[in-house]
């Protein structure tokens, strides 16, 4: 299993990667690795503090995760374009959810691939160098195409199992996970 590389940011959405750092931890053992920019602590939107986190630096072997939240549409967003570029052309699996997909999007990384995100306006109306519309997927669940993930913020569930799929998690886990997260959804 290669290891999960999660950046939470000052204003992080605390529900948009929990589903993958509780169960993927928890359930699976997946090795799961909080950062944030520059190392320290953080807040969410709901009063969470991560303390103690470490600066993000992707080492080639994880899957990088970009966790939504409200600095993304701000001009204090970290610029993480080049690690991200650099990490997907080593051929890591980078994903966004949410405000996240701004970082993609500033990154080039939407450019030719199939991609979703909370709109096609919200990326083009926070990104101006946004190219990708040819390819933007109206979605209620996250998309996986060469190597990106892409989620709008509604999507956590579907999410989390691209994320832990990519991560390398068996098939039945894999079932098994969005079992119990569909469960409320199917009774």
């Amino acid at each position: 299993m290669r290891p999960v590389l999660i950046l939470l940011t000052e204003g992080f959405a605390d529900w948009e990667t929990s589903l993958i750092s509780a169960p993927g931890r928890a359930w699976f053992g997946v090795d799961v690795r909080l950062t944030s920019p520059d190392g320290g602590n953080v807040t969410s939107m709901g009063g969470l503090t991560a303390c103690n986190l470490a600066p993000f630096q992707p080492q080639g072997d994880e899957v990088i995760v970009i966790c939504g939240g409200t600095i993304w549409e701000t001009a204090a967003a970290p610029d993480i374009s080049n690690q991200l570029k650099a990490a997907h052309d080593r051929g890591q699996t980078v994903a966004a959810i949410c405000g996240g997909t701004l970082a993609l999007a500033r990154a080039g990384l939407l450019q030719d691939v199939a991609h979703t995100s909370n709109s096609v306006e919200f990326l083009k109306g926070h990104v101006p160098a946004y190219a990708g519309e040819a390819h933007y997927q109206t979605s209620p669940r996250a998309i996986e195409d060469r190597g990106i993930i892409s989620a709008p913020g509604t999507a956590p569930a579907s999410f989390a199992a691209l994320v832990l799929a990519a991560a390398g998690l068996s098939a039945a886990d894999l079932q098994q996970l969005q079992g119990a997260l569909a469960a409320e959804h199917l009774s």
